[in-house]
């Protein structure tokens, strides 16, 4: 997929990723080094918890949803910087051997007032397990640039 400018998008435009399965030394790999609780790093503490054995971290699950993202190419050559996330929810646990998707959607799009070559995007991020059950939602912030003009 080719890179989309902030004038190629508009509100209601959806992407749709693939899914990445993640494995139980890809949960704890990233839990050890990023968010080291019982439940992502300690299998035998993790299956005496509420989840009955390890599950991802929320940072990792989000991250991940980003990359899937990012791997479509939409915002590749576009995206200035991202200022903030919105509304983060975590809605069901992630277990080693769970394949995330992610779907993006344009929820706002407003043009810059200062810099004429830029505007901001509001996303609305959802993940979905294999079984199609949301994880997670949140809303990202993304300044991209407008389409280059040629030079005549």
């Amino acid at each position: 997929m080719h890179t989309r400018y902030f004038d190629d998008l508009r509100v209601g435009d959806r992407f749709k990723t693939r899914g990445m399965t993640l494995t139980e030394g890809m949960i704890v790999d990233f839990a050890f080094h990023y968010d080291p609780q019982h439940m992502h790093v300690d299998k035998a503490s993790a299956e005496s918890g509420p989840f009955g054995g390890l599950i991802a971290s929320g940072f990792q699950t989000m991250a991940l949803a980003f990359r899937l993202f990012y791997e479509l190419g939409v915002v590749t050559e576009s995206n200035i910087v991202g200022p903030g996330v919105d509304k983060l929810r975590w809605l069901a646990p992630v277990f080693p051997g769970d394949t995330i998707r992610s779907e993006w959607e344009v929820i706002d799009a407003t043009p810059s007032r200062s810099k004429p070559d830029r505007g901001t995007v509001t996303w609305r991020c959802t993940a979905y397990n294999q079984d199609g059950r949301e994880i997670m939602s949140y809303e990202p912030i993304m300044i991209l640039r407008k389409r280059p003009t040629a030079v005549v």
